[in-house]
């Protein structure tokens, strides 16, 4: 059984991006097949990790334990002022190759307009360095996120094709998921030299 954590990361309490985290948790299980135990939520909004660096890590622990045991990630960034919010940021900082190392991962950008592409790209070109999480090629952004994914019907033709391409991505996921599950354990990460990702 695969396990998949999804990080809503939006520092606002119930937020779009964690409505959005709800509505592809259940997608997973109900059109994916995936166990409801399986499918894991961490939500920086409800339990926000403290600024880094920080005395008391907050939730870090848990999260750490729900990282470890998982063997893909989602990870939903909403999109303030053309940037990634910081909590997000904040969290890369935690995360290490510990936790997230050749693991698969989909990015996910949410925008209350018509952005949404500036986290995906800062994302990809910042995040992965030093906890070396794999990105695959296909990503979301869900724009005008009021008025999508908000039940099981889709509200318009948006959000249709909005729905059938998460359903794609998350196939193009699960693929991902069980091709490195083989690789993890042969790659050596105990090297001191190469603690950190090059620059």
């Amino acid at each position: 059984m695969h396990r998949i954590v999804i990080v809503a990361g939006s520092s606002r309490t119930d937020s779009q991006t964690a409505k959005v985290a709800d509505f592809i948790r259940t997608t997973l299980i109900n059109k994916h097949a995936l166990a409801a135990e399986a499918v894991s939520i961490i939500d920086l909004g409800k339990q926000p990790l403290p600024l880094w660096p920080a005395d008391d890590n907050g939730p870090w622990s848990e999260y750490e334990t729900l990282l470890s045991a998982a063997d893909a990630a989602i990870i939903l960034a909403p999109e303030w002022h053309g940037m990634a919010c910081p909590a997000i940021k904040n969290f890369f900082i935690y995360a290490s190759k510990a936790q997230l190392a050749h693991k698969p991962a989909m990015l996910g950008a949410i925008s209350a307009g018509v952005g949404g592409a500036f986290p995906i790209s800062e994302l990809r070109a910042s995040s992965y360095k030093n906890c070396r999480l794999c990105y695959i090629p296909e990503h979301l952004i869900v724009r005008d996120v009021n008025h999508v994914m908000n039940g099981d019907e889709p509200e318009s033709q948006a959000d249709e094709r909005l729905r059938q391409r998460l359903d794609y991505n998350l196939d193009v996921l699960l693929h991902y998921t069980r091709a490195l599950a083989g690789i993890r354990p042969l790659i050596d990460m105990s090297n001191p030299a190469f603690t950190n990702g090059m620059s």
